[in-house]
């Protein structure tokens, strides 16, 4: 995918590095581009829409926005198996990498199928993308360990969770593709599934972020 890039730098890239990334992927130099989970960072101040992303089709803006989407919350549960001090969550955020980029890879191949040779279209303007992202930093959360990082993770991955939700119930009635539809109602069970436990966890465990 020549005009399809996964992931946006993060922090204050100088102007010439991000060019030559643009270059290199097959975008015009500056086009916005999706974030990066190789710069460490999901800072909500960072994320841009990709140019003209609003004109997109429907369908190829929610692909390319969900896709990052799950690409920052399989970034953030990357984290957790060295620094969260709770099995449970351990092992949810295990099959949050599995499921999501096993969907990562669905939106991808889709976005092939339909859209191939298209521009880049994540629209942080969709249902739920800048709630979900406000406040985020992925720095605070790397640094943290124990019940300082399971407070902060459950605070974060459920604010992002919601978003998601949000944004794959507006799929289900705007999108054209019905494979579209049906994963996301899919996502919309099991991430309030997954919301519901972890909100069980913060009070089970009397977690909160200081």
């Amino acid at each position: 995918m020549k005009n399809y890039v996964m992931a946006i730098s993060l922090g204050c890239l100088v102007c010439s590095t991000a060019v030559f990334a643009q270059e290199k992927a097959g975008m015009k130099p500056g086009a916005s581009m999706p974030m990066s989970s190789a710069s460490g960072g999901m800072e909500d101040s960072s994320m841009m829409s990709s140019k003209g992303a609003s004109q997109a089709p429907y369908d190829l803006q929610f692909l390319d926005t969900m896709a990052m989407h799950h690409q920052s919350a399989v970034d953030m549960a990357k984290l957790a198996d060295d620094r969260s001090e709770q099995a449970e969550l351990k092992a949810m955020a295990k099959k949050m990498i599995s499921d999501q980029q096993g969907e990562i890879s669905q939106l991808k191949a889709w976005r092939d199928q339909w859209y191939s040779g298209k521009s880049p279209a994540m629209n942080m303007e969709m249902p739920g993308m800048m709630g979900s992202m406000k406040g985020m930093s992925m720095a605070k959360l790397a640094a943290s360990k124990g019940k300082e990082f399971d407070a902060m993770f459950l605070d974060m991955m459920i604010k992002h969770h919601a978003g998601a939700v949000k944004m794959a119930k507006s799929a289900e009635t705007k999108a054209q593709h019905q494979e579209v539809k049906d994963m996301a109602k899919k996502m919309v069970s099991a991430q309030q599934d997954e919301i519901a436990q972890m909100k069980k966890w913060k009070a089970q465990w009397k977690l909160a972020v200081s």
